[in-house]
């Protein structure tokens, strides 16, 4: 296995095309994670905070939905959404970059 911390943080920034394409902030980490896990050191493990990342943001967002019927606290959690899906990838390509591990907090295991 060889070691690219480039491709890792390529990787996490490549979530950010959801702010330019619909789907390609996760189609791009996932074909990545997929194609390079077995032949990059540590992309196994990158790839997958990445993908259960993608799936928990999902999931919150599909349950603020009801909740802009109630008292518009769902709005807040579309806020609150958004600004971690800007923040968190690029926080974990710094981390990535640096050889450590990602954290991304309130994430669901499920990968």
């Amino acid at each position: 296995m060889k070691t690219n911390n480039q491709l890792l943080v390529l990787t996490h920034l490549s979530q950010l095309l959801d702010f330019f394409t619909v789907i390609g902030g996760l189609i791009v980490p996932l074909i990545i994670w997929l194609t390079n896990k077995d032949s990059v050191y540590r992309m196994d493990e990158h790839g997958r905070a990445i993908i259960n990342f993608r799936i928990s943001m999902l999931l919150y967002v599909l349950l603020c939905i009801p909740l802009v019927l109630f008292f518009g606290l769902g709005l807040l959690g579309f806020l609150i959404i958004g600004v971690l899906y800007f923040i968190l990838p690029i926080l974990n390509a710094i981390k990535a970059s640096n050889g450590e591990q990602p954290n991304y907090p309130f994430s669901l295991t499920i990968i």
